[in-house]
């Protein structure tokens, strides 16, 4: 939603109100660098100015309030980490405990000012005593957007930036500024005169004027029902194009027939009837791969579903038609897993596989780099390392990428550079991706869907524990054991502090040792500092059977193939997504063996924790699980939309709006399907603002 109009390019500090000092805090606190950054940072609600509270109206089922009065004293308490300033507010009706974690000794300057103050938050009880922690606090005898709206933006903001004036109304007054500067000639519309008719949308300007400062809430939802159709609108549009010019104009390689190797293996060497859903898969890679266009395929499978198969056989067709293939996964755990798997099955067919990671050895790197150059290795797997530039192939014809969202588009972007005309691509993900969400960020993919788990699969039977139960949890993993079989132990990777997560896992480690002793059971550890080697001589023996007990992070997350592996227990499950829980749960129930997945709690588990644990524990599909997890995120993280910038959606919500989505969707269709160059004159300002914002948002998920 970015526009070329000169004024909303100005650097931010030129804004009356900013300058330097508060345009760099800006920039480093809240990626505020032009105008324009300002005028897209949207409110997260408004007040009612209106309206003030009373402290004798709060009660258990208050949220937001403000009210108006005076702090009647205030004091530093704590030390080090707990040191926090603590006020007493009162209106005349009653008091109510303001707190501030952060920025105390900046707050507690401005409270030495006295005087009446306007202040607003959101109300929580401590204790049985309401409390309201870091409110937002205005003098209330200077209320200069109160006069402007009828309802007043509060922003985003942060502690750093509060503590230099720049607090969530601050902030509103500098957009306020910033408003008054610009005209509708700056916010140019962008969605052609009869979709704004038939929609009856509100005119672009108008929309940005009141989804800050709104004159009422009527006001208010229809500048968002606006502008959330404009970014679900230029959204699929921007995919509809691609789309259709890739159909149309993409050069391909040409796989024309399916040969000797691909059928040899066949009907020889495949150890495994295929399923339906990878038969089907097969076809549509067949067809994409056969006119000479390039193919770019999503392959969504659930955990077990056998996507790895469908690689092998779509590598052996490029094989049969003289092309090379390359398979990258994300971790050198997983890479190498796919080649012992991989060089297990071709072992009896004339194909050179070999394995490239950052831990290759100096002179096998030298003998790969050349048996790619010359065309002797047929087939490669690897991590980043084969996207290096030093990486040259002589005829690459198909690129697969494992556990796709792993990838930045770049580094994508990088290996499809590597052949004159791109090589066929299919991306891969073992996470389901909701179909609202796929329609909208992979819509410029062809996608296939593998829905069938391979025949002798059992489902995992999925069971939740509190800590007061583990010692019945280790009692069970003791009995598989004693059955011959393996389980995993896995404990949160906690990104602020990875110091942190290393203590947690080595406390855990130990404690596992406690319930099984070294002289009776052997364990395994795995963590992200240990270097690769031990890494994988750590795995290594847990995949040989060599100990029966795996502890280890989310590292073993992706891919990680032990069929023999029984029991999953996730320690601390109510930190993890349902998307990671679902990948976890994924390592076991790989043989023929029933298998189980323990999510082991604290007694106490928010409302969001609660849901997520009771849909792991009510169904195994992948899909419903996806939908869940939408529902309960939103779409930023899923499947890595947020690091590649092609949702890019600020304010609309693929699940909220999923009504706008569907008009947006078929309108944007029609529209390219109509007037594919955009050359009818009614679709001139669409043209326009597209070639403005090209480089700044990413037009495709692979291109």
């Amino acid at each position: 939603m970015q526009n070329g109009s000169s004024v909303l390019q100005n650097p931010i500090e030129y804004l009356k109100g900013v300058g330097p000092l508060k345009g760099d805090l800006l920039r480093k606190e809240l990626s505020i660098h032009h105008f324009e950054d300002l005028l897209y940072h949207f409110p997260i609600r408004h007040i009612d100015r209106t309206k003030i509270n009373s402290v004798r109206e709060i009660n258990p089922a208050t949220d937001y309030v403000q009210l108006k009065g005076k702090i009647a004293f205030h004091e530093m308490l704590g030390q080090g980490r707990s040191k926090r300033l603590v006020a007493e507010f009162r209106d005349g009706t009653g008091a109510i405990e303001l707190v501030w974690f952060q920025g105390a000794h900046w707050v507690a300057k401005l409270l030495e000012k006295g005087g009446t103050w306007l202040i607003y938050g959101k109300v929580s009880f401590f204790n049985g005593k309401a409390q309201m922690s870091h409110p937002e606090m205005e003098s209330a005898e200077t209320q200069e957007i109160a006069a402007k709206a009828y309802l007043e933006p509060i922003y985003p903001s942060t502690e750093k930036l509060k503590t230099k004036g720049l607090n969530g109304r601050q902030i509103g007054k500098l957009t306020l500024h910033l408003l008054q500067q610009l005209s509708p000639r700056d916010l140019a519309e962008n969605i052609p005169d009869a979709i704004c008719q038939h929609l009856q949308l509100m005119p672009r300007f108008q929309a940005y004027c009141y989804i800050h400062f709104p004159p009422d809430d009527a006001a208010y939802k229809q500048a968002l029902r606006r502008l959330k159709f404009e970014e679900l609108f230029i959204a699929q549009v921007r995919l509809n194009l691609i789309r259709v010019r890739r159909g149309r104009h993409s050069k391909g390689l040409l796989f024309d027939r399916v040969g000797d190797l691909f059928n040899i293996f066949y009907e020889k060497h495949l150890p495994f009837a295929l399923t339906g859903a990878q038969k089907r898969v097969l076809r549509e890679i067949r067809q994409d791969t056969a006119h000479g266009h390039q193919m770019n395929r999503l392959l969504q499978g659930d955990v077990g579903s056998g996507k790895t198969i469908v690689a092998l056989l779509s590598m052996l067709m490029a094989a049969d038609n003289g092309f090379q293939s390359c398979l990258m996964a994300p971790t050198e755990i997983l890479a190498a897993q796919h080649f012992s798997g991989l060089s297990e099955l071709l072992k009896d067919l004339p194909i050179e596989l070999r394995l490239l990671t950052g831990s290759t050895k100096a002179k096998d790197r030298r003998a790969i780099l050349a048996g790619l150059l010359d065309g002797t290795i047929h087939m490669v797997i690897g991590t980043h390392a084969v996207i290096e530039d030093k990486v040259v192939f002589k005829n690459l014809g198909l690129a697969i990428v494992d556990e796709q969202h792993r990838f930045g588009v770049a580094q994508r972007a990088r290996l499809w550079k590597k052949s004159v005309i791109p090589p066929h691509i299919l991306v891969m993900t073992a996470t389901p991706i909701p179909r609202t969400l796929a329609m909208t960020a992979y819509g410029d993919l062809d996608y296939s869907v593998m829905d069938e788990l391979p025949p002798g699969r059992q489902p995992v039977t999925t069971l939740h524990r509190t800590d007061i139960y583990r010692m019945k949890v280790m009692e069970f993993i003791r009995s598989e054991i004693d059955k011959g079989r393996q389980a995993y132990v896995i404990y949160p990777l906690i990104e602020e502090s990875e110091k942190l997560s290393y203590e947690d896992l080595m406390q855990g480690y130990e404690q596992v040792k406690t319930y099984f002793p070294d002289h009776r059971y052997k364990i395994s550890m795995v963590h992200g500092r240990q270097s690769p080697e031990e890494k994988a001589t750590n795995m290594d023996r847990f995949v040989r059977g060599d100990t029966q007990i795996m502890v280890s992070t989310t590292v073993i997350e992706v891919g990680v193939n032990v069929p023999n592996a029984s029991v999953m227990v996730i320690e601390s499950a109510e930190k993890f997504g349902l998307s990671q829980l679902h990948q976890l749960r994924g390592r076991v129930g790989r043989g023929a063996e029933k298998s189980y997945c323990i999510l082991l709690t604290g007694n106490k588990l928010s409302q969001d924790a609660r849901e997520r644990i009771g849909i792991m524990c009510a169904t195994n599909d992948g899909f419903k699980i996806a939908e869940k997890d939408l529902e309960l995120r939103g779409p930023g993280d899923i499947e890595g939309t947020r690091q590649s910038g092609a949702l890019n959606l600020k304010l609309a919500s693929l699940v909220e709006d999923a009504e706008i989505l569907q008009v947006a969707k078929k309108l944007a269709t029609a529209l390219v399907e109509s007037d594919e160059h955009l050359e009818d004159p009614a679709h001139a300002m669409l043209r326009g603002f597209l070639m403005q914002t090209m480089g700044k948002t990413a037009w495709s998920k692979i291109s």
